[in-house]
């Protein structure tokens, strides 16, 4: 009997093909796949009357001590000339402060200015201290008579503002905001109603700073502080050759307001609280 057991536990093990012996099927289990979560869209404030495209001008005043700095990243489309002549429309010292600082900002960017510095561009667009949002192509004003911009037609509003968005994916920037800021901060409702097929938010501000063409550093910080709020948006530029003060006002507005208790923040989520 002991032989027998042992010849059939051997037929057992060498031979697949008798059933008999088989062992008893285990349960599949399952690989384990890796799970994605897609990142959540910006928020958006909802369409305005009639549908036009909504404005944002400040977060709540009782959700806390926010403060969003803006900075328009301004160049029109006919000043690469001037560029080329050695005409500074970039900060980089403005964008080190704010590194150092470790403030969070937003940056109205034109496509123009893209164009011209896609590399600050690109470095803007990547680094989580920061989101780019819209300043329009051309920097050319969407109304009549915009501090003697010149204007985009209305039939090309629309135009104008998706062609930032390409120049911005061409420099290399992965996310622009679905935020826009008018030059100027000029619109009219021709403008808003040009635009609400883009899907944008509209920003505005209700903290203007002063620092375009401004030469006392000292001066557009107070107006600064005396303004800022819970919940404001300041408008400031990104551009030596017309906002020459604008990083010592940074470095002197930051500490102050951080002594205050406030807590610098992205215009998204001023706009998402």
């Amino acid at each position: 009997m002991i032989t027998l057991v042992r010849r059939v536990t051997a037929a057992c093990v060498l031979s697949a093909a008798l059933t008999a012996c088989a062992a008893t099927p285990q349960p599949v289990r399952p690989v384990p796949t890796a799970t994605t979560t897609a990142p959540s869209a910006p928020p958006t404030l909802a369409p305005g009357p009639g549908g036009l495209t909504p404005v944002f001008k400040n977060g709540s005043r009782t959700h806390g001590r926010t403060v969003a700095l803006t900075f328009d990243a301004d160049m029109t489309a006919d000043q690469g000339a001037r560029a080329a002549a050695g005409e500074h429309f970039d900060n980089p010292g403005l964008i080190a402060a704010l590194r150092t600082l470790k403030v969070p900002a937003t940056v109205f960017m034109t496509g123009r200015w893209a164009e011209q510095y896609p590399e600050q561009a690109r470095s803007l667009g990547r680094d989580p201290l920061f989101e780019v949002a819209n300043h329009s192509y051309s920097h050319y004003a969407f109304t009549d008579d915009c501090y003697g911009l010149p204007t985009v037609s209305g039939d090309r509003m629309r135009a104008d503002v998706e062609r930032a968005y390409a120049a911005f994916r061409k420099a290399g920037v992965p996310d622009a905001r679905p935020y826009f800021r008018f030059p100027g901060g000029c619109y009219d409702r021709r403008a808003l109603k040009a635009l609400t097929p883009v899907g944008v938010t509209a920003v505005q501000w209700d903290v203007v700073s002063g620092d375009a063409f401004a030469t006392d550093a000292e001066a557009v910080t107070r107006q600064v502080l005396e303004g800022v709020r819970p919940g404001s948006v300041v408008v400031m530029h990104c551009t030596r050759s017309a906002a020459p003060t604008t990083e010592r006002v940074v470095r002197a507005v930051v500490p102050e307001l951080r002594e205050r208790g406030f807590r610098f923040v992205k215009v998204s989520e001023l706009i998402g609280s």
